[in-house]
């Protein structure tokens, strides 16, 4: 894996915010560089050598106007209503890729939980907790970050929900 200074990537405006979050909230992680974007969990999953329930999905959605960042475990899908009901939002729907690089600062697939241009209302998915690492995307869809469920809290001032849909 190259060193942070001899890929481009990671040297990219969004990762250096992921970085630099990190730091300011004092969490010590590597940002690992994938040659090929790992737009979906499976795919990261797989690039890691990791179970897809321990990446957390970045998903971006748009409630009542405002940004409304959700952080899902790879293995979830994300029960809407449960969110809307969470959030207290009247509604709450996908956002489009302008809507999410406006208010993030990056690019569907490469959301990081972090590193925006202002924080973003966070709700954490609650199975993300049953793992000691898990994997989040570092602000470009050709890299990644570990971290923990409690850091994920931390860092995004995030509230732990069950946000997952029903088997």
């Amino acid at each position: 894996m190259p060193e942070p200074a001899e890929h481009p990537v990671l040297n990219h405006a969004a990762v250096a915010r992921v970085r630099s979050g990190l730091a300011e909230h004092g969490i010590v992680a590597s940002v690992v560089h994938f040659e090929q974007a790992a737009t979906t969990a499976a795919l990261a999953a797989e690039k890691l050598g990791v179970d897809v329930a321990q990446i957390a999905n970045s998903l971006v959605f748009e409630a009542d106007g405002e940004p409304l960042l959700v952080l899902t475990s790879g293995a979830h899908r994300v029960d809407l209503e449960k969110v809307r009901l969470l959030s207290g939002h009247r509604r709450i729907g996908r956002a489009s890729a302008a809507f999410v690089r406006e208010h993030t600062g990056q690019t569907i697939g490469g959301v990081a939980p972090i590193g925006h241009p202002a924080p973003i209302r966070t709700l954490v998915d609650e199975w993300l907790g049953r793992h000691d690492v898990v994997w989040a995307a570092a602000g470009h869809p050709h890299t990644v970050f570990a971290t923990t469920y409690d850091e994920l809290l931390r860092m995004t001032g995030g509230r732990a929900a069950d946000v997952g849909a029903a088997a």
